[in-house]
């Protein structure tokens, strides 16, 4: 994990009709990436969820809640996604499940991308990006924050698994209402990334170790909440986390 790259964060996980998932990435990929980022957002990721053939998940970034709003009044008032929204909206059942998220620290945000593949061209190799969903029934305090954040990245990167952000629940006002985010929730999120070569068992084997349990999981435990949310994710051909 580097430097704070963006300081508010969409993670969106959009359910599909049955079949279409292809159609909306060759459509998102060759229409709506790079009209997204001239209005001044930073499209920080596309993935095809593993365990879902009929989910799309994206992450995207903003500098803050007002240059977030004013982005997505450009994009989604402008003229490109006017005349691709309903080729768009018709592949979907639900494209409200969404996270709006900080990083817990300047130290917990994204590495900067990778150079995207044009349209078209050979994608090159692309490793899976695991993201784990914690959602807490009472807030994540400073103390408990602070553990996890010093743990999660030391315990990954020792066991070979390559850390990529760990975020956490952003409460401002959603200022773009037109687009509805998850509220009412206090979430901790962290991203891995894991190569072919052995990446899902070491990930597997740091979690299921005595200081995984002591360090991370039982601080999270002791807030509440559900079992955390698993996300195996393959980035898209055009993906600059990849």
């Amino acid at each position: 994990m580097t430097d704070l790259r963006c300081p508010v964060v969409e993670l969106r996980q959009y359910t599909l009709r049955p079949g279409r998932r292809d159609e909306l990435v060759e459509l998102f990929e060759r229409e709506l990436v790079e009209p997204q980022e001239a209005a001044g957002m930073t499209l920080l990721g596309q993935f095809l969820d593993l365990d879902d053939p009929d989910r799309f998940v994206w992450l995207r970034g903003f500098d803050d809640m007002d240059r977030r709003a004013e982005a997505l009044a450009a994009f989604y008032g402008g003229p490109v996604w006017r005349a691709h929204r309903d080729r768009a909206n018709a592949t979907m059942v639900d494209s409200d499940d969404v996270l709006l998220l900080r990083p817990v620290s300047p130290a917990g945000g994204f590495p900067a991308p990778a150079p995207r593949p044009a349209p078209g061209a050979p994608s090159g190799t692309r490793s899976t990006v695991v993201a784990t969903v914690f959602c807490g029934s009472t807030p994540f305090d400073g103390a408990v924050a602070g553990r996890v954040q010093q743990a999660v990245p030391r315990l990954l990167a020792e066991s070979g698994v390559e850390p990529l952000a760990l975020l956490c629940s952003e409460h401002a006002v959603n200022t773009f209402p037109a687009l509805p985010v998850r509220t009412g929730e206090e979430v901790l999120v962290w991203l891995a990334r894991l190569d072919a070569d052995g990446g899902a068992d070491r990930l597997s084997a740091v979690e299921e170790s005595a200081r995984w349990r002591e360090e991370v999981l039982a601080p999270l435990e002791a807030l509440g909440g559900p079992p955390p949310q698993r996300l195996r994710l393959v980035p898209t051909p055009r993906s600059s986390l990849r």
